[in-house]
């Protein structure tokens, strides 16, 4: 089979859990914990104290350098301004709203539907100041990726791949909203000047693909249906099956002069532009064998794990693993107090049933690790010099997208991703030191 990036594998997906079910948009948490840092970058400065009322949509964090603001997802009162758990698993400085139950909304943002006609400076500045940033789970700020894309690509690419099993968030967002997502394509497109603007989508999707078949015909924007493959949703790994570029090694997007942003960036970055609207909320996909019911939810921002758990009938009897993300580069939370951040896109449950873990991993040097990594790296040699800074350099451990293919794969069940991020994490402490 020839395949338009090297390595990679198809996992069952398993999105038939999720993707049957209607989005739930009633769900309503009965309060909300906003993290002050939903980006990469600097983490914001509450702008609000305890005792305030604050309506939904109202900015109450903020900060300068590589910082977007957080608005509230609920209107209600501030009834603490406390360390909070993060996805992460660390505790971050966040906002507790009570619901007061009526979405009263803020007006400060004001919507510009006839976006042709404002300057380019303008259109970064609403979407910095509604707060959006990558919604694929990297959480860049948007104004911030487009800024330093000016003049430097000819290729924008709307991630719609959503690779990992289980996960449905986007794969509905474009069957209920699609013109959310390829009028906000046109606002980045209008800032960019992109050559080519392309939607990527894989062909298990089909509905969704059904429904922008006939939306994109007319238009600018060019949709590429591309074979289910993991994990052509990552950035390099897209940009290739797109195009047939390749990043070069420690890289960006733009220096194969394309520019990545995901499906659900655009729809907020169309909210933002044309209605006005911070980001406030997002679909979440709670899914899993370990979860009852597993369904999309149209989530606020700041809702606890716990919640949505509940809002799909509860935990399973045979619960082994709760997990932020997909089930390959998802992290598991130990805490369901844990509360939902801009770039959460799944509340993954899994049952024991999906526990692959052994007592003693063990490496048969069979190789399966090497042949399945989209980065062309040995996984198995990163592995047993885990310790050794150097020889990880050496080996381009920095590559690692930490896509997990290579745990996935490996017939002894070594924890591959673990120890290769901590591999990383030293060798970037040794490059600063």
């Amino acid at each position: 089979m020839k395949h338009l990036f090297f390595g990679g594998l198809h996992p069952a997906d398993r999105k038939e859990l999720s993707a049957g079910a209607q989005l739930d948009v009633s769900f309503r948490p009965a309060r909300v914990a906003i993290s002050m840092q939903q980006h990469i970058g600097v983490p914001c400065t509450p702008l609000v104290s305890v005792g305030d009322p604050v309506k939904k949509g109202q900015k109450i964090g903020d900060g300068q350098g590589l910082c977007v603001p957080v608005h509230a997802s609920v209107s209600g009162t501030v009834t603490a301004i406390e360390p909070r758990r993060h996805p992460s698993g660390r505790d971050v400085l966040a906002v507790i709203i009570e619901n007061d139950g009526l979405a009263t909304a803020d007006t400060a943002m004001q919507p510009h539907p006839d976006y042709e006609h404002l300057e380019i400076d303008t259109i970064l500045g609403i979407i910095r100041e509604a707060g959006v940033v990558g919604h694929g789970g990297a959480a860049f700020p948007s104004n911030m990726k487009a800024l330093t894309s000016l003049g430097k690509i000819d290729t924008l690419i709307a991630n719609a791949c959503e690779c990992e099993p289980y996960i449905t968030a986007d794969d509905i967002l474009l069957r209920t909203n699609p013109q959310h997502v390829l009028e906000g394509m046109n606002i980045v497109a209008k800032v960019l000047q992109p050559k080519r603007t392309v939607l990527a989508i894989e062909d298990n999707k089909k509905e969704a693909v059904s429904q922008l078949t006939p939306l994109v015909r007319e238009t600018a924007i060019e949709l590429t249906v591309l074979p289910t493959r993991y994990p052509q949703g990552a950035e390099k790994q897209l940009i290739q099956a797109v195009t047939g570029r390749q990043v070069p090694s420690g890289g960006l997007p733009s220096d194969a002069h394309c520019a990545v942003f995901n499906a659900a960036t655009f729809a907020a970055v169309y909210r933002a532009v044309c209605l006005g609207q911070p980001v406030t909320e997002r679909i979440v996909t709670v899914s899993g064998e370990g979860v009852r019911a597993p369904k999309n939810i149209l989530c606020p921002i700041g809702t606890s794990f716990e919640e949505l758990i509940a809002a799909t009938g509860g935990l399973s009897e045979d619960i082994w693993r709760v997990v932020s993300g997909g089930p390959m580069m998802g992290l598991a939370q130990e805490d369901l107090s844990v509360m939902t951040i801009k770039g959460t896109n799944s509340v993954l449950c899994l049952s024991t049933q999906r526990n692959q873990e052994k007592e003693n991993p063990l490496c048969i040097r069979c190789g399966k690790c090497v042949e399945v990594c989209p980065m062309h790296l040995q996984p198995l040699h990163l592995y047993r010099c885990k310790n050794d800074t150097a020889m990880l350099s050496r080996y381009h451990v920095l590559d690692c997208v930490e896509c997990g293919c290579c745990a996935y794969t490996c017939p002894g069940k070594l924890p591959l991703v673990e120890t290769i991020r901590r591999g990383k994490s030293n060798v970037k402490e040794a490059k600063e030191s």
